[in-house]
This record gives C-alpha cells, structure tokens and sequence, in this order.
C-alpha cells in the first residue's frame, strides 16, 4: 500500500531539512525550547527507548501529547522497542499525535508494525542501524515517507560519526531512486558542524540534530546555513 505522504511532500525538496531531536532539548523547559527552535525547524524528532532494546530511557506518550499541543510542526516518533510492546506503542504515540512513526529494521514482524501504523493514519518510517544491510529495506519502499539511518550505535548521544555513514546513505540514495513515491532519506547520529557537508553530500535530506540547534550560539544563523547546504 503506497503511504499517503501529505504534509510530507509539502516540504521542501531543494533544500537540507532540518529535524530536530527533542531528546537534546531542555527536559525541564521544553515548552521553551520548542518556541525557541519552531521558527527554524522543518521537523520535531521524538525519540522513545525502552531501555532493552536501546540502552536510554526516553520519551513518552503523555509526553508527546503535551508536545503536540505545543507546536504544530510534523512530530516524527522514532520506536527504539522490543517487540513485545511495539503494537501497543504505536497505538499510543498515534493516538499522542505522531505524525510519522518509524521503526525499525531490526524488529521481528516489520510488516504487521507498518500495517498498524497506516491502519492509524500515520505515515510510517523505517530506520536501520549500522549493522543492518541497506538492502533490508527494499521490500518496504512502497509503504514508508522516510528512511532513516543511524550514524553511531543505537541510543547514545555524543559520539562521532562512523566511518561507515557516509557510503550507507550513498547506497541508500540509489536505491530509492527506484520508490514509487517520495521518501526522504534522514541521517540520524553523529551530526556535528563538519559532517553535515558530507552527509549532504552522499544523500541525506534531513538531518536530526541535537546539540548542533539547541547549542548553537546563533540560532538563526546556525539552522541557515543548515537548510543552504
């Protein structure tokens, strides 16, 4: 089933997308931070561990709805959960107010999990660590708006960029030029000053950044020169 993309494809294709991670935001003023950063941002990143399958604890469905009351840009609701409560996530987060819901490759029953997520009315995503081969996704280009894939291993913030990132996103670009809709290929992890030209370079559309808005001395000038690469 081809995705009904809608807000999606309203977004700009000539220009880096920015995605921003709530994870990196103030926790005890993000109703602040979200003001702060609405202006500039194309999409709002919310990330939910388990702390199984990803070692963080973060974030949650009241939560989420309280940040869908704050801001009206798109909120992506990244699943980092074991398989044995991501139905019920999904319906949770849906019912929060995600507006893309993606999970991952590594999850044991993709097809179910995407269903449901259309089944609600939410475009689904799907993201791929750095271990899982590009290849994984190709059954499900024809029902997902976005890939994403992981720069650093899963559920930790702070570290460089892997080596193996930059030909990841290469591989992916060429294969979705053969999806029969829009997908936007977003790199998630390592995203810092310096590896943004080459991130761009090799495919990404959309960028999740974290420290690299909410720590910017100069807000404007920093999510500029982000969306004119």
């Amino acid at each position: 089933m081809t995705p009904s993309t809608g807000w999606l494809d309203r977004l700009p294709k000539d220009r880096l997308l920015a995605e921003v991670s709530l994870w990196s935001a103030d926790l005890l003023h993000m109703a602040d931070d979200i003001a702060r950063i609405e202006p500039f941002t194309d999409i709002f990143h919310i990330d939910v561990a388990d702390g199984h399958f990803s070692p963080a604890l973060l974030l949650f469905p009241d939560q989420v709805a309280a940040i869908r009351r704050a801001t009206g840009k798109p909120l992506h609701v990244h699943l980092m959960v074991a398989d044995a409560i991501l139905m019920a996530q999904i319906d949770q987060f849906a019912e929060a107010g995600a507006d893309l819901i993606s999970i991952h490759a590594e999850n044991a029953d993709i097809d179910a999990a995407l269903a449901r997520i259309e089944g609600l009315g939410r475009l689904p995503g799907l993201v791929l660590q750095l271990e899982t081969p590009v290849d994984a996704c190709r059954d499900y280009l024809d029902r997902i708006g976005m890939l994403t894939l992981l720069g650093t291993k899963i559920g930790i913030k702070g570290v460089g960029l892997d080596n193996r990132a930059a030909p990841r996103l290469e591989e992916a670009a060429t294969m979705l030029k053969t999806a029969p809709h829009r997908i936007v290929l977003a790199a998630d992890g390592g995203i810092r000053e310096h590896t943004v030209p080459l991130l761009r370079k090799s495919g990404a559309e959309t960028i999740v950044m974290g420290s690299l808005a909410f720590g910017a001395p100069d807000l404007a000038a920093r999510m500029a020169w982000v969306h004119a690469q």
